[in-house]
């Protein structure tokens, strides 16, 4: 069989993700994998359409495609999204109709989930018949038991096309809304009082309910904020991939492009941030897409700690729930407060207006009382596998982000409480004794809230 690997690596057949995918060509030889590299050569397949074709033209005569990528921030590099991008606007989504294809990625395993959700869509509304996905940890392929896993899922794979199995979809069409949204007056504005308000979008001529939301959120208060397009800023390409950042956050595009320069003189001042987008292929743009992969130059330090978030959206967010986790989760690993998401998808200018309106005196009324909302899973669990990471294994190539969470004090281990561990020490040995497990059983109820309830009688007391 023909199996095409779309890799989606910026580092071409040098990355992590290739060595994988060899494993596979090595441990099956009797298939052949054609690599393509999409990401290295994305400016290549956008402005040539003699190579965008061979691209179809391989995909046409296969009998699969494995997605390959890395996993960019909470999903595939912003250049691999810009070429899943151009088969829908270049309408050749029949050449992928049909076709066997799973999905394989590496990384820390930090919300690569999205990753795969979103590909695993993707593929879907190619009409492609999905078979699986594979999330390899970076390292391994260096472990047996992982080895044996990886083979089983690429043996499944080939079985599954060679048995012309059938496959079952997840995800159902986005239905799009045809709705224009025309703003009303805004009618009691917002003092900003004196904080600092900043809109970032990627608004286009056409998209004329983004820039509608965006002017609407603008006329909310009283006085002026600041209005940032990424298509006006020079940005001459995505994240490599190089991690030359790790050692002390000096990116590689350094002084060649405007984005760091903006990145820290805009957005990390800010007390206020707006992301307004529209949604295109279940995310936001590539050229959204590619300004959080290049915010990797901060590393896996949080550079909005503090701030007040929200997103204003065109487009059907509610049917695109993973879209949504990526924006609370960014939000939460950030250390910051996500105020809301207006979209458009209502169908109904007057409550477009409202909401816009609320987000705006929420934004101003958070960022005056200092009010971060409690983190869920998705801020602790990703903190707590950064701080992990940071300390064993990425200690060495990301140097910066130790010597900051050690300033930070984010390695809290729970080892390092010596008092709760001989606390449990000795209660490990009295529960051996049926009489002091009895006594436990019986009084656990009480001994859970006590310590809250001596709380609750000291607040009461200070009044």
């Amino acid at each position: 069989m023909k199996i095409i690997v779309l890799n989606g690596s910026p580092k071409g057949m040098t990355s992590v993700t290739m060595q994988y995918v060899h494993y596979i060509q090595n441990k099956f030889p009797q298939h052949e994998l054609k690599f393509i590299n999409i990401s290295q050569r994305i400016k290549k397949i956008e402005t040539d359409m003699r190579s965008f074709q061979e691209i179809l033209d391989e995909v046409k005569g296969s009998d699969g495609v494995l997605w390959a990528s890395p996993v960019y921030f909470f999903l595939v590099p912003s250049n691999y999204k810009r070429f899943i991008e151009l088969i829908f606007e270049r309408n050749v989504e029949a050449v992928f109709a049909d076709k066997y294809t799973a999905c394989l990625t590496t990384s820390i395993h930090f919300f690569d989930h999205t990753a795969h959700n979103y590909i695993h869509a993707i593929c879907d509304d190619l009409k492609m018949k999905f078979v699986g996905s594979f999330s390899a940890d970076m390292g391994d392929l260096g472990k047996e038991v992982e080895r044996e896993r990886l083979g089983l899922f690429a043996g499944n794979f080939f079985e599954i096309i060679e048995n012309k199995t059938p496959t079952s979809k997840r995800y159902m069409p986005v239905i799009q809304r045809d709705f224009d949204y025309l703003p009303g007056e805004a009618g009691e504005v917002v003092d900003a009082a004196g904080k600092k308000v900043v809109v970032v979008t990627d608004t286009q001529d056409h998209q004329l309910n983004l820039s509608r939301m965006v002017e609407r959120f603008k006329d909310s208060f009283s006085g002026e904020i600041e209005v940032i397009n990424l298509r006006a800023l020079d940005i001459k390409g995505s994240c490599l991939g190089c991690i030359q950042c790790g050692y002390d956050n000096q990116c590689v595009y350094q002084d060649k492009d405007e984005y760091i320069d903006f990145y820290n003189t805009k957005l990390k001042p800010a007390d206020i941030l707006i992301i307004a987008g529209t949604i295109q292929d279940r995310y936001l743009s590539s050229r959204w897409k590619m300004f959080f992969d290049r915010s990797f130059f901060n590393g896996h330090a949080p550079s909005l700690m503090g701030k007040q978030m929200g997103f204003i959206i065109s487009g059907s967010l509610s049917q695109v729930p993973n879209l949504r986790q990526i924006f609370e989760a960014h939000s939460e690993i950030q250390h910051a407060n996500l105020a809301g998401i207006v979209t458009d998808e209502y169908g109904n200018s007057a409550q477009v207006d409202e909401l816009l309106q609320d987000l705006a005196g929420n934004l101003v009324q958070f960022a005056d009382s200092g009010y971060i909302r409690t983190p869920t899973f998705l801020g602790v669990g990703g903190r707590k596998l950064f701080r992990d990471e940071i300390w064993g294994r990425l200690r060495f190539p990301f140097r910066a982000d130790y010597l900051l969470y050690k300033k930070l004090g984010v390695f809290d281990f729970p080892q390092k409480n010596y008092k709760m561990r001989v606390q449990i020490a000795i209660m490990s040995l009295l529960s051996k004794s049926p009489g002091f497990r009895k006594e436990v059983n019986k009084r656990m109820k009480d001994e859970m809230v006590k310590p809250l309830q001596k709380v609750l009688e000291s607040v009461s007391s200070d009044r």
